[in-house]
């Protein structure tokens, strides 16, 4: 382009701020004469309310004249630096309007702020930490005229005609701040002096069809609080306290240690508490139970409360209805001082069709697949990720990144993963297209899954993948390199599906139904499994899990801690969600209310509260229950056929041999002289009872002798040696530790 005679139709696409590359227009240029003899430096600015616009440089104020359309025209002499070559002067630009003067720099006289490299990464989906430069990120140059702070706008929108950046900088009128093209990337950028963290922006697109369009930017950092729609300028100044925590986790294998998960949506766990109050309630209410880790419903942001963070459209953004940035990285810090381990909910599997969020995003099918049998999910209304672009892939590779690194997340559990992986999910015949080899598996989503656990994995040791996955998909939790999904750790859906129908029979019916309580231990060892009792079984009609549980109230409550102690005993890590702890009455009312902490004035909820707090110390305590969890040599039955009493007694064992030995009880009559096959000889202790009193149960347990000890008699009983006489509670659970000879 001839900057000194630039055509008029550019000019008027200049001025109108719809012109792909106006940094080719605006801004410095130098203009060269034959022998350099007379060089100049011509500067274009778009001033469209201008009354006069001066160029201020070091030394000189120089008048420009208005070319056309609010653009004004000032020719410099070149001058030469020290090596000779033709410079351009350090300038601001002096704004008179009417009787009033502004100075600002010139947003078009700085070069791009992303490299080739950056933009190769992109290109490939291989820039791991796109954050960094995609967004809004703060930057600073040196000049002759004192330092420009500003920020650095980039936004990847390939099939824009043209974009802008608007905000509380520029009053949203982004006339004067449109964004340069950068080729083939589908990168746009711009650096804007003069803007500041805390103000409030958008990008404006032109799509193909020259519609103008207002879009959050998808790697914000922070947003307004909803119904407000904005992002927010945002960049962390936090000092982490957590060194401590994180030298340990980076030489820690999850697998071989406790793990016990409170889950917590943060806007009802106590309605109206912030990221700080959480900071000091919740870890202390936390750390009280004895839960190893907490995990959180999303926590990126999302416009509608009632979806509890499931329909995301901040991806990079914690949501602002708690607090800022750094207040959830106060509260993640704090966790961790506290010895406690942070889960964060991660829904890559599909994001809502709000009109100023990713959909359409640059007026097409960008983010989302274009076909909607593969880019639409039928049951959520909402749009599917295009896996198979390396860029959409790219930017949620990078924000599994982003919690890991910005906020010392320890694991993220995916969200609907069976949704992902299979292409008829969830859809009727003909609504769906195969794979290319006529399957119906995901292939691209497969491989993306695949890619994300590989690179998380790579860079941040001692973190967890965990993935909500419902289907009997093979390999889900096996390493990449050997054909699995590569995640750490997995739901056992069946587990909670299998073992909630059966204790929701009535007691004098289970024996009928024994195989569905002994079925999970024929695959226990298939995957690394986390047995959930999460919100999704206390929703929608549902009701409580001490509501779905037959019998009075002291039944449901003998059923509940018999459920619960079950679970701790059962291999694999568990998750309760909040509530459960108390046996709350009533099913979660979403983000409308808090939970029932009223329960805990009954001692009948208190006394479930008080098990789950002895069943973390128990579990944390003695490696048994958890160091061999995905192992088979870990578990061993004593007796899983005595069907008629539904009864089940078996070992969990710990590497070095030690034994705690189980007996759960799911009849409604207690048993006296209950003789029990043992696994060893010696001396044996009740380390916990469910019906003790203090759980508010009636006292059928084994004291021993006056030790508090029971000795393994030389009876042989089912084939085993050593037996022993127990007392075993109605609807009730025993753990017995081996002490030794």
């Amino acid at each position: 382009m001839d900057v000194r005679n630039v055509d008029l139709n550019v000019l008027n696409a200049v001025a109108s701020g719809d012109y792909y590359d106006p940094h080719s227009v605006l801004g410095p240029h130098i203009v060269r004469k034959v022998d350099n003899l007379g060089d100049e430096v011509y500067i274009r600015v778009h001033r469209p309310q201008a009354s006069k616009v001066l160029i201020k440089t070091t030394d000189h104020v120089y008048e420009a004249e208005h070319e056309h359309g609010g653009i004004w025209l000032a020719k410099l002499p070149a001058t030469k630096n020290t090596l000779g070559e033709v410079d351009v002067p350090d300038y601001r630009v002096v704004t008179i309007l009417d009787d009033e003067t502004f100075e600002l720099d010139d947003p078009y006289r700085f070069l791009p702020t992303l490299g080739e490299i950056d933009l190769h990464l992109i290109a490939e989906g291989r820039h791991e930490e796109l954050w960094r430069v995609l967004g809004a990120n703060p930057k600073t140059y040196t000049s002759s005229l004192g330092d420009v702070h500003g920020i650095a706008f980039a936004v990847w929108a390939p099939n824009a005609k043209a974009v802008r950046v608007v905000g509380d900088f520029n009053f949203w009128n982004g006339i004067s701040h449109s964004m340069r093209s950068l080729g083939s990337s589908g990168v746009w950028e711009i650096f804007v002096p003069g803007a500041t963290l805390g103000q409030n922006y958008k990008f404006q697109i032109q799509t193909p069809w020259l519609e103008w369009i207002d879009k959050i930017d998808p790697l914000a950092k922070a947003a307004q609080v909803p119904p407000n729609t904005a992002s927010v300028i945002f960049s962390s100044n936090y000092s982490w306290k957590d060194k401590k925590w994180m030298e340990k986790r980076s030489t820690s294998n999850p697998h071989t240690g406790p793990i016990s998960v409170y889950e917590v949506h943060l806007g009802s766990w106590r309605k109206g508490l912030s990221y700080i109050d959480l900071a000091k309630e919740l870890v202390e209410y936390v750390s009280t139970l004895g839960f190893t880790h907490v995990e959180f419903m999303p926590v990126a942001e999302h416009p509608f409360a009632p979806s509890w963070g499931y329909q995301v459209t901040g991806y990079y953004a914690p949501t602002s209805r708690f607090g800022s940035p750094d207040d959830f990285r106060y509260l993640v810090d704090e966790l961790h001082r506290a010895n406690i381990g942070v889960i964060v909910d991660w829904v890559p599997a599909h994001f809502p069709k709000d009109a100023f969020a990713l959909g359409r995003f640059d007026g097409t099918a960008l983010y989302e697949d274009p076909d909607p049998r593969r880019g639409e999910h039928p049951d959520w209304g909402t749009y599917i990720f295009n896996y198979g672009r390396s860029e959409v892939k790219n930017f949620l590779v990078a924000n599994a990144c982003y919690w890991f690194e910005e906020f010392h997340i320890d694991a993220l559990r995916v969200d609907a993963v069976a949704s992902m992986l299979y292409l008829d999910y969830s859809r009727e015949e003909g609504s769906w297209t195969p794979n290319q080899y006529g399957g119906r598996e995901n292939l691209e989503a497969i491989e993306f899954l695949k890619e994300v656990n590989a690179t998380v994995y790579k860079r941040y040791s001692g973190i967890m993948m965990i993935a909500e996955e419902s289907t009997a998909f093979t390999g889900v939790t096996a390493p990449t390199n050997y054909g699995g999904l590569g995640f750490g750790l997995k739901w056992n859906m069946g587990w909670m599906n299998d073992t909630l129908r059966y204790i929701e029979h009535d007691p004098i019916h289970r024996a009928y139904h024994h195989g569905e309580l002994t079925f999970s231990l024929v695959y226990a060892y298939s995957e690394n499994y986390i047995l959930p009792l999460s919100h999704d079984e206390v929703v929608h009609g549902k009701g409580s899990i001490i509501g779905k549980l037959p019998g009075d109230l002291w039944q449901k409550l003998a059923n509940i801690k018999l459920l619960l102690a079950y679970q701790w005993a059962h291999p694999g890590k568990q998750l309760i969600f909040m509530g459960t702890e108390f046996a709350q009455w009533h099913e979660w009312a979403g983000a409308d209310s808090s939970i029932d902490w009223g329960s805990l004035n009954d001692l009948g909820h208190r006394g479930v509260h008080n098990l789950v707090k002895d069943l973390n110390t128990l579990y944390t305590k003695k490696s048994e229950l958890y160091e061999l969890d995905h192992r088979y040599e870990g578990f061993e039955w004593i007796d899983s056929n005595d069907w008629n009493r539904s009864l089940l007694s078996f070992v969990r064992k710990n590497s070095a041999g030690k034994i705690i030995v189980v007996v759960a009880n799911f009849a409604g009559t207690p048993l006296e002289d209950f003789r029990i096959a043992l696994p060893k000889s010696g001396r044996y202790k009740e380390v916990l009872n469910t019906d003790d009193l203090k759980y508010g149960g009636s006292g059928v347990t084994n004291s021993g002798n006056e030790v508090g000890e029971i000795v393994a008699e030389e009876v042989e009983w089912t084939n085993r040696p050593y037996s022993a006489n127990l007392r075993v509670p109605p609807l009730g659970v025993v753990f017995l530790e081996h002490l030794g000879s």
